[in-house]
């Protein structure tokens, strides 16, 4: 396959030297603050941390956050604690300004704190104070909110004259967030990605998460146009709350050149090729995001919602499977990428298309069956489409 001018990365093999530092230059390193964060620390009143998330002065969803996973219940459970005068961890800070923050870690503390002040939502699952269940900030008894109003919530903040260059600000926010997320829940991989590896492709995928084809096709709620509060729909799509939909983009992207560049395990070729495509030019990313657009257009026109299902066989029969796959997906948008010049003829053939397609996963169900991710597997998947597409053009 042919690809765009500037898009082929290359494998540069990196020599290691094991640095050797007598312990005179370990001190002069130390004392010279080589790697050394400068922080505050601060309270906030739980009843200011409305005004907080709602303010210009904090940044809420830096690149590298997660995006927001937790669901009523566990809201809920942070507010039972409060109540119960329970210790919280405190919330990291970045002054990316003076006095301007981005939350480094605690959103999800600072949301559900926000939400209930709001009066979005009831408490629920509580255990400890089951009586508190289907109340709103509002419905408590004013003992009650007044235990709470007085609690606070710590924070760490690095300070702005930690980093002094934009560049070592990224470096460094991108380090503590990681380490800070050691523990606790586990980031997904592309949660990981998003963090460790934020650029210019970085930030393409997550806008083309937002695809209105790629949310049909993945059955993904629509962003909404004055935005998605943490209660919507979308907010609490599985997919969408572990970045699976940006990690979708970046699999079209990354097996552009996956015969030629991943020699490991899947995850560790999305993240090499993440931060080789950080480097892209902005007019290649613009020429791959109308690529990725047109082809996921193009899987819908022809096969409308249920594109990357698969035909499958089970002991009642043959039916399709309830749910879009990526055994479908990778070598599908793979094949129509490469015939996109074609898509007029395809789409009118889209008939024809369909009457054939069932007949296809029977004959070849071998090669899209179970896990099978090797090399030699998913290339014959890429054959195998490249075959059925080819015989409608």
């Amino acid at each position: 396959m042919s690809l765009l001018v500037g898009e082929e990365i290359k494998i540069n093999p990196v020599s290691q030297v094991a640095l050797q530092l007598s312990d005179d230059d370990i001190n002069k390193k130390y004392r010279d603050g080589e790697i050394r964060i400068v922080t505050e620390q601060a309270r906030y009143p739980l009843n200011t941390i409305s005004a907080m998330v709602h303010s210009k002065e904090y940044k809420m969803n830096p690149e590298y956050q997660r995006r927001h996973r937790w669901d009523n219940q566990r809201r809920s459970r942070l507010i039972e604690s409060l109540i119960m005068n329970v210790p919280l961890p405190p919330i990291f800070l970045y002054e990316y300004e003076y006095s301007n923050y981005e939350v480094m870690d605690g959103l999800q503390r600072l949301t559900a704190i926000s939400s209930f002040y709001d009066g979005e939502y009831p408490l629920e699952g509580l255990d400890k104070w089951p009586e508190l269940n289907g109340k709103k900030y509002s419905e408590l008894p004013k003992l009650v909110q007044q235990g709470i109003d007085r609690r606070y919530i710590s924070s760490i903040i690095l300070l702005h004259e930690t980093a002094k260059t934009p560049m070592e600000a990224d470096a460094l926010k991108q380090l503590v967030f990681d380490r800070i997320n050691s523990g606790g829940e586990k980031l997904t991989p592309q949660e990981r990605r998003n963090a460790n590896f934020d650029g210019r492709m970085n930030r393409l995928c997550i806008s083309l998460s937002s695809n209105e084809y790629l949310c049909r096709l993945w059955e993904i709620p629509l962003a909404t146009a004055s935005g998605d509060s943490i209660h919507s729909a979308r907010s609490a799509n599985k997919l969408y709350k572990t970045m699976g939909d940006v990690e979708l983009v970046l699999r079209f992207f990354a097996y552009r050149q996956r015969t030629d560049l991943q020699k490991y395990s899947l995850e560790a070729y999305l993240d090499f090729y993440l931060d080789n495509a950080n480097k892209f030019s902005d007019q290649l990313l613009q020429s791959l995001s109308e690529l990725f657009q047109e082809t996921i257009k193009l899987a819908y026109d022809i096969f409308g919602e249920m594109a990357f299902y698969l035909y499958r066989n089970r002991k009642t029969g043959w039916s399709w499977y309830e749910r879009p796959t990526t055994a479908v997906y990778d070598p599908m948008m793979m094949a129509l990428s490469k015939r996109i010049n074609a898509k007029t003829t395809l789409v009118s053939k889209r008939h024809l298309i369909l009457e054939k397609i069932t007949e296809f996963y029977q004959v070849n169900y071998e090669s899209f069956e179970g896990r099978n991710t090797n090399p030699a597997a998913l290339q014959e998947r890429d054959g195998k489409f490249d075959l059925f597409f080819d015989e409608f053009i």
